[in-house]
C-alpha cells in the first residue's frame, strides 16, 4: 500500500541549563531543562535523507547555552519566547518551534554574614524512619530507632575546590579553584536510647523537633563549610550533627555528586566566567560515609536508598 508522511518534528530533549548571576556576593540561580521541537518544510529528509534543510540538534542544544550566557534567563517563559523565535525566523524551513521547559526552583539556606551563595532545592525530602523491636528474652528488650531524609538537594554556587588528586594516564578532569558543589543529601541516624527500652515514646512533638534540629545542622554545616573535597563537607555535616545532637550517637551519609560542568562557549566567542552550566544526569560521583561519637559502636549497615 501507498504510505504518506504525516505530521513530523525533531529537535533535543531535555538540555538541563544551570544559570548562575553573581551580584557580588549574593548569587542568583535559574535551573532550566529545556525540550526544543522544531516543524516545518523538511519532508525530504524523511523521504529521501537529505539534511540540507536540517538543523542538527546539536545546534539547538548550543543555542540554549549560548543564550543563557547572552540574554541571561529572566524567566522560563521569556526564555522559550526567545528560543522559539530565533529559530522560527532564524531559519526558512522551520515552521514551527515548541519549545517545552522544567523549571526546578530553589531557596536560599540562611547562612550568617553577607553571603549568598547556598541553597537547598524547593520542595521538602522525604523524610524516613525505621524502628526494630527485640523482646530480647532473657537479656531484656532492646529497641533501635533509626530517623533520616532522602533528597535533599542542596548546592553551592561557590567556595568548593577541587585540586591536588593522584592523575594518571585516564585523567582528564581539570583542576579547579572555583566549582559548583550540589548533591542530594540522604542520611540516616541512629538515636541514643538504642537498647535502653520504652522505644522511644518522645511523642510527636518530640520526634518532629528533633528531625527540624537535625535538618537545619545538615544544612547549615553545608553551606558554611569551604569545600575542598565532597568527602570534606559529608564529614563537616555528620560531625556537626553528632555534636550539635546528644540524643544522636550515630549518623550515615550517602552524597552523589550531581556535577555542574561549565558549558563551553568558545566557539560562539562567548567567556563563560562561572556563568552557564551543563547539570550532567550521570555517571555520578557517591560519596559515603559514617560519623559516629567518639566511644560509640556503629550498627548493623543500613541501605540509605530502601528506607521506606
Amino acid at each position: 500500500m501507498p504510505t504518506v508522511l504525516g505530521q513530523n518534528q525533531y529537535g533535543k530533549a531535555e538540555t538541563r541549563v544551570v544559570r548562575v548571576t553573581r551580584d557580588g556576593p549574593v548569587h542568583h540561580i535559574r535551573d532550566l531543562n529545556v525540550s526544543i521541537a522544531l516543524s516545518g518544510a523538511m519532508d525530504d529528509v524523511h523521504l529521501s535523507g537529505s539534511n540540507a534543510r536540517v538543523l542538527p540538534t546539536d545546534t539547538t542544544k548550543n543555542t540554549v547555552f549560548a543564550f543563557a550566557k547572552e540574554h541571561g534567563i529572566a524567566s522560563a517563559e521569556e526564555f522559550a519566547v526567545r528560543l522559539a523565535r530565533h529559530f522560527v525566523t532564524g531559519q526558512e524551513a522551520i515552521g514551527t518551534a515548541r519549545i517545552r521547559i522544567e523549571e526546578y526552583a530553589w531557596d536560599r539556606i540562611p547562612v550568617p554574614g553577607p553571603g549568598g551563595h547556598s541553597f537547598v532545592r524547593r520542595g521538602r525530602e522525604t523524610r524516613t524512619a525505621q524502628v526494630t523491636f527485640d523482646s530480647g528474652g532473657a537479656a531484656g528488650e532492646r529497641w533501635q530507632i533509626l530517623s533520616g531524609l532522602k533528597g535533599l538537594v542542596v548546592m553551592n554556587t561557590t567556595d568548593s575546590e577541587f585540586h591536588g588528586y593522584v592523575k594518571d594516564r585516564y585523567t582528564t578532569l581539570p583542576e579547579t579553584r572555583d566549582r559548583i558543589l550540589a548533591t542530594e543529601v540522604n542520611a540516616c541516624w541512629r538515636h541514643v536510647r538504642d537498647g535502653e527500652g520504652g522505644g522511644g515514646e518522645e511523642g510527636k512533638a518530640g520526634w518532629d523537633e528533633r528531625y527540624e534540629r537535625t535538618r537545619g545542622h545538615l544544612l547549615a554545616a553545608f553551606a558554611e563549610t569551604y569545600s575542598l573535597s565532597l568527602q570534606q563537607t559529608l564529614y563537616a555535616m555528620g560531625s556537626r550533627v553528632i555534636e550539635q545532637t546528644p540524643g544522636i550517637d550515630e549518623i550515615r551519609l550517602s552524597l552523589p555528586n550531581k556535577h555542574h560542568f561549565l558549558a563551553d562557549l568558545r566557539p560562539f566567542g562567548l567567556d563563560n566566567d562561572n556563568e552557564v552550566y551543563f547539570a550532567a544526569d550521570r555517571p555520578y560521583g557517591l560519596i559515603e560515609a559514617t560519623v559516629l561519637r567518639d566511644g560509640a559502636t556503629a550498627a548493623v549497615p543500613v541501605d540509605l536508598t530502601n528506607l521506606p
